[in-house]
């Protein structure tokens, strides 16, 4: 009962991502509530690590550690999160939880070419249904102005970043605790954005509202924190099992954008989030019999 409350959470609140993200940005240059969502995230996660808890597991990284980390955090924050904030202005918060649940499927072929192995045929197909899926979601949200092919191409190239990061993430032997891990990690993807923010986001759309900051705070919170959080408890748990939340997460995110966006439901919806669960289920389907 434990770990299927801990996967309800988490799929709930990973989901609610990019709804969160939409209604910031409405108030703030997308760069802009990026930065201050990992700047913040990361100094409220390594205080808490180094001067809260105060454990001798909390020493800071050493040597090559801090190449490591940097790698991560600009694949996996920088890139990945900045990609989704830039596309969110262009596609719709369905579609950005959509998105999100692929990820192993982009994981999958990126591990394979990196480890010089053949995808199997079931693997190939449920890329594809995978891929249709989006597209089929996607196809009526492009003809009333929901989505645009470049806010489609921005989240691709950020989904292709955090798949390499995952694939980079398991061949180091990481020795950072979660917590400390987390925080360097988003702190330093924050300071690597924060060039390109200063030199293309726009000051003037940027209004420090109650819209703002409450985007900003569950992003932190609840997103940042408490669903990564549940995350690495359900992987150490199982790994396999872990995986299937992520199902969960588009039924969540179109439900959000939908009650609290108003954003359109329609049969290409459900037809394609069926595709990506049936493409996600296929191409693991060996990892889930086992």
């Amino acid at each position: 009962m434990k770990q299927l409350l801990a996967g309800f959470l988490f799929a709930a609140l990973w989901a609610s991502a990019a709804v969160a993200t939409k209604i910031g940005i409405q108030a703030a240059d997308p760069l802009v509530l990026a930065n201050v969502r990992f700047l913040l995230a990361g100094l409220l996660m390594l205080a808490f690590a180094y001067i809260v808890l105060r454990s001798k597991r909390y020493a800071l990284p050493k040597g090559a550690e801090w190449r490591q980390l940097a790698i991560f955090a600009l694949l996996n924050t920088t890139i990945y999160l900045g990609c989704f904030v830039l596309a969110m202005k262009e596609v719709s918060a369905g579609i950005g939880s959509l998105s999100t649940a692929t990820s192993p499927l982009f994981i999958m072929v990126i591990s394979a070419v990196w480890l010089k192995r053949k995808l199997r045929w079931y693997e190939i197909t449920g890329v594809i249904l995978g891929l249709a899926g989006v597209g089929l979601a996607t196809y009526p949200l492009l003809q009333d102005s929901h989505a645009t092919i470049r806010g489609l191409a921005i989240l691709l190239t950020g989904m292709v970043s955090v798949s390499i990061a995952t694939v980079y993430y398991s061949r180091v032997k990481w020795q950072i605790p979660n917590l400390a891990f987390n925080g360097w990690q988003v702190l330093l993807g924050g300071c690597m954005l924060l060039p390109f923010t200063a030199l293309t986001a726009r000051s003037g759309a940027t209004h420090l509202s109650l819209s703002f900051w409450g985007a900003v705070f569950w992003l932190i919170l609840p997103v940042s924190i408490i669903a990564l959080q549940l995350w690495f408890y359900l992987v150490k748990l199982d790994t396999v099992r872990a995986s299937f939340w992520l199902f969960l997460c588009p039924i969540f995110g179109f439900v959000y954008s939908s009650l609290l966006l108003h954003e359109p439901i329609t049969a290409y919806t459900f037809a394609g989030t069926a595709l990506v669960i049936a493409g996600l289920y296929l191409a693991q389907r060996e990892k889930f019999s086992k």
